[in-house]
């Protein structure tokens, strides 16, 4: 459903998340570690990330990447998506074609037209604050 730079830009911003919890600053080898992506596409990923303003990038020494804990209750993972992915997610055929619409529907049109509504009210009602206290808690993980 989601691009393979989109699912990296989640992980990366959920790893982010949870570090900044704890008062952590990370870098961009540790990030790409954590979440199994190549440093340089990382790189790419984290830069959309801040030019959003979802992540802060601190250069320096001391410096990295971190979201005050002040804002993780405001920021949804639909911010997240529309930084990486846009609206496609939203509006795409569910086979990829070009001219399925509502007049001109695809075979798993209406069926995937469900998903794609769900999927759009769990990202806009998930915020990055209840996924780091997750992570926090041990309830639930980021396998790297």
């Amino acid at each position: 459903m989601f691009s393979k730079t989109c699912e990296y830009g989640i992980r990366a911003t959920i790893f982010i998340a949870s570090q900044s919890y704890q008062d952590n600053r990370v870098g961009l080898k540790d990030i790409a570690q954590k979440i199994d992506s190549p440093e340089a596409f990382t790189a790419k990923i984290l830069q959309i990330l801040s030019k959003n303003n979802i992540i802060h990038s601190i250069k320096g020494v001391g410096g990295g990447f971190e979201i005050p804990k002040n804002t993780m209750s405001q920021i949804k993972l639909i911010q997240i998506v529309s930084a990486i992915d846009g609206d496609r997610v939203f509006t795409g055929c569910g086979l990829g074609l070009n001219h399925c619409s509502e007049d001109h529907p695809c075979p798993v049109h209406d069926k995937f037209k469900e998903i794609r509504n769900g999927l759009a009210t769990m990202l806009e009602n998930t915020n990055l604050e209840e996924l780091a206290l997750g992570i926090k808690s041990g309830d639930t993980f980021l396998r790297y």
